[in-house]
């Protein structure tokens, strides 16, 4: 034998043993089981279920990209026509509704009041029935002097505003700057607040002789709401059980401890923002007084209302002080009226919002713009009243539900258990 012949045998040799040797091919398959596979004799074959590869392949057929905006689009319409819904729900059930969202906001608001009065001895029946009275008694008081103080000073307050924008034009046509007022158009806006300012005195007697010539829708109204408020001080965990087993039970749990959360928030706003509204009215009365600007308690309660109109309410009522300063005591005292209610805005934003409230229900300022602004085509006056507390809520509901079970944000303390004393 030849050395050719040698090693080419050598080779042949060494090959059958590689073949012997190795080990059996794994054949990893994603049909489903039923599927038949063909497989080498020497494979061992492993079938995934789950997946079926005789399906066309989407990625190729579809860019990926499209399939994204695809999946977007449909989950924004589906949004849209929940929004929608619920405005066209809203439009033709205001009657109803309206009382039941005031009543909300007056059961958190009168919540811990009822429930200590419950842990002090009291049946729950006559500590929700004290609550509904005192609170009935507090806020009509309220509202009888704030209302007293606006109707009795509004043409006042009016005209006040109509001369402050006069001597604004002025001051600013005879002013040394080169600035000319048609540059703001001040002249065509001057007319435009006048009309204003006349149509919401029309406005405010048209409601009064819609009220006393409807007593019948309103004293519905006025029932449902005390009713409704009653009910829920007394038995509002059981009314949520109820609508909690609409829910599907695998994400009940989670949707309750959700709920709570987002009714702590409201609880916590609906205060803090009363606490916050007479601060504000309190600081621009004081500084009124000490200026010597008139009218001083009729500005001290449209900044209290203004107080629940986050952004623009302030806005609105500031300028109303400073040009009621401005035309009753000049300049000088316009100013100082300006620096105050700026001192007053500043203490309400930096130590007495993030101090009631914190950041739990802290909303982003175009949050709350949006959300005055669909208020207000939804519902009017009351609807912008109405949208930063649905907003609060919604923002700790949705927050607290995207988290998965037992998981917390950070710097959150743990959940309450269902069955705690303070959630019965």
């Amino acid at each position: 034998m030849g050395p050719a012949q040698w090693l080419k045998a050598a080779l042949s040799r060494r090959r059958a043993l590689d073949d012997v040797s190795a080990p059996p091919t794994l054949t990893v398959s994603t049909a489903p089981a039923a599927a038949h596979e063909v497989a080498a004799p020497d494979s061992e074959v492993i079938t995934m279920p789950g997946h079926d590869f005789d399906r066309p392949d989407f990625d190729r057929v579809v860019p990926r990209g499209l399939q994204i905006a695809a999946s977007w689009a449909w989950r924004v319409l589906l949004l849209g026509a929940l929004v929608y819904g619920f405005g066209f729900v809203v439009e033709r059930f205001t009657e109803v509704l309206i009382p039941l969202a005031v009543a909300t906001l007056l059961a958190a608001l009168l919540y811990p009041v009822a429930n200590q009065l419950h842990r002090w001895g009291l049946p729950k029946a006559l500590s929700s029935l004290i609550s509904v009275l005192g609170g009935l008694l507090l806020i009509s008081g309220a509202l009888t002097l704030i209302g007293t103080q606006i109707a009795g000073q509004a043409s006042d307050l009016s005209g006040n505003v109509v001369r402050g924008f006069d001597t604004l034009v002025d001051a600013l046509r005879n002013s040394p700057l080169p600035i000319n007022p048609s540059w703001f158009q001040l002249d065509q806006l001057r007319p435009r607040i006048q009309d204003f300012l006349v149509s919401s005195q029309s406005t405010i007697t048209a409601y009064a002789a819609a009220i006393s010539s409807q007593v019948g829708r309103f004293l519905a109204g006025f029932a449902i709401t005390l009713f409704a408020l009653f009910y829920f001080l007394y038995d509002g965990r059981a009314i949520f059980a109820f609508l909690l087993d609409f829910v599907p039970r695998a994400a009940r749990h989670q949707v309750d401890t959700a709920a709570y959360k987002g009714w702590v928030s409201l609880s916590h706003f609906v205060r803090a923002t009363i606490l916050v509204a007479l601060a504000d009215a309190i600081g621009v009365l004081i500084a009124a007084l000490i200026i010597g600007v008139p009218l001083a308690p009729a500005l001290a309660a449209l900044v209290f209302i203004g107080a629940f109109v986050p952004i623009v309410g302030a806005l609105v009522s500031g300028f109303v002080a400073v040009v009621v300063a401005l035309v009753a005591l000049g300049w000088v005292q316009a100013l100082f009226m300006l620096a105050a209610i700026i001192v007053v805005m500043q203490v309400e934003g930096h130590l007495l919002q993030p101090f009631l409230l914190g950041r739990a229900v802290k909303l982003h300022p175009l949050a709350v713009l949006l959300g005055i602004a669909v208020g207000i085509i939804l519902g009017g006056i009351v609807g912008a009243l109405m949208s930063i507390p649905i907003l609060a809520f919604a923002k700790a509901f949705v927050q607290n539900l995207a988290h998965a079970p037992g998981e917390r944000a950070v710097g959150e303390g743990p959940a309450p258990s269902p069955t705690s004393p303070d959630r019965q």
